[in-house]
């Protein structure tokens, strides 16, 4: 990778930074439009494969195996026409126009790789979000965060295990009063449909050899500090929503602030004590706090300020997109939600502009079209709207419609990330898994 090529025989070189639902698209794209043989696609990534965040409560709740829906980077790469490199983004030389990468490390500390440089003609950062603790005391240390698969797998053990210890203690005892017992911050979808989720796995743990375990054993606590859950939707469809928690045993509590979080419990700021074996933490997200340290433009929650083009306010070589970055589009208050449909139209607007600044010439603007908002209660209800700005307003949506769409969702993602071909292909043998897969991944 070094700078000495003479620039009329270098490949022009276009970095990505981040393999989520953005970036994976976008160097399908890039790789299959443009190839290697006049330029150099390449991604950068700190985990060897992808699996689409919005279903990360199924993985903690066990109900999706992400070993069969996870994307492997360099398999995907070399079908593609792009290279795939396993780092961490620790900073970027501007002036030189390379990105350096953290030192890689095996897991007992021994370095592998050492700290190295990667040089760019053109940086796409498309690095995503982390979960947003506002520094509340003790949530880093007794937390869980469902931010990657790492974290949902740690929840699903944790989960399981405790699942395991009260059925124990049921079959010794069937007059024992036990519980397994979940304390979930953040009313928005992923706490939401996390709680739900929970209540659909652990129905069917007494058909994998806990006998004694049932939807009874579990106790859900599901605090939000605003008025109400889900506030992205319609008031009536949160309603809806709650309505359907309170149903299935959750606590639902809203307007309830969180002052802190010790071991088992999450104290309220007006003193009530929270008792739970797994604390989650899903009240929002920010961007990495890396990204206020490159010396670009960045908002409170670390988050790159972009133009109308994506490009960076500094440097616009530099392209930001998804949850790391902040576009707000003129006459607009609000910048883009953190969502998976901005990423997919932020990865198409980028690929558009990536093309075009390669032939000098101009950039067209980003223009964000809510399609709406979408949440699953697991088996038990979808509710959320459609259309958004689309039609000037919001088309409400429940039941089998609204389970209809959200999956929809997910197959056009795969659609987006493998193409038709094969995208079509891994939802047949998707659905084909559903039938012969055991319906709970539990180890």
């Amino acid at each position: 990778m070094g700078t000495d090529t003479p620039l009329k025989t270098r490949k022009i070189q276009i970095v990505v930074v981040g393999g989520g639902a953005g970036g994976l698209e976008l160097v399908r794209r890039l790789g299959a439009k443009y190839g290697r043989k006049h330029h150099d696609i390449i991604l950068i990534e700190r985990n060897r494969t992808h699996i689409w965040k919005p279903l990360l409560h199924e993985v903690a709740a066990g109900a999706l195996d992400a070993n069969l829906d996870e994307v492997g980077y360099r398999s995907h790469c070399h079908r593609w026409g792009y290279r795939f490199f396993l780092g961490t983004l620790e900073g970027v030389d501007r002036s030189n126009r390379e990105v350096v990468l953290a030192p890689l490390l095996d897991d007992d500390g021994t370095e592998l790789i050492g700290r190295h440089r990667i040089r760019y003609d053109y940086l796409v950062l498309a690095i995503g979000s982390v979960t947003n603790d506002f520094g509340t005391p003790g949530v880093k240390e007794n937390c869980l965060f469902l931010d990657d698969r790492a974290g949902a797998d740690r929840f699903r053990n944790l989960l399981l295990n405790h699942c395991l210890r009260v059925s124990r203690a049921m079959s010794l005892d069937r007059h024992a009063d036990e519980h397994v017992r979940v304390a979930i911050v953040g009313g928005g979808a992923t706490g939401v449909e996390l709680a739900a989720e929970l209540f659909n796995s652990a129905g069917a743990l007494r058909h994998f050899g806990l006998e004694v375990f049932d939807e009874s054993r579990l106790k859900v606590s599901l605090v939000e500090a605003g008025p109400r859950i889900l506030p992205a939707l319609p008031a009536r469809l949160a309603a809806a929503a709650e309505g359907e928690l309170r149903a299935l045993g959750v606590d639902v509590r809203a307007d309830t602030r969180v002052k802190e979080a010790v071991p088992h419990a999450i104290i309220c700021e007006d003193g009530e004590r929270i008792e739970a074996d797994l604390l989650v933490w899903a009240a929002g997200v920010k961007a990495a706090p890396m990204l206020a340290r490159l010396g670009l433009e960045t908002n409170a929650n670390n988050q790159l300020i972009v133009s109308n083009t994506l490009q960076t306010t500094r440097d616009l070589r530099i392209f930001a997109m998804g949850d790391c970055c902040s576009h707000t589009r003129s006459g607009l208050e609000r910048p883009v939600p953190p969502r998976a449909q901005a990423a997919h139209q932020m990865a198409s607007a980028v690929f558009r502009n990536l093309g075009l600044i390669m032939r000098s010439k101009t950039l067209k603007p980003f223009i964000y079209q809510d399609h709406g908002s979408l949440v699953s209660l697991s088996r038990f209800s979808t509710v959320g709207s459609l259309m958004g700005n689309l039609v000037g307003g919001r088309m409400a949506i429940e039941g089998r419609l609204a389970r209809f769409v959200y999956t929809s969702l997910y197959r056009m993602h795969l659609i987006a990330i493998h193409g038709w071909a094969r995208g079509m292909a891994l939802l047949l043998v998707g659905r084909v898994n559903q039938i012969v897969r055991p319906q709970l991944k539990l180890h």
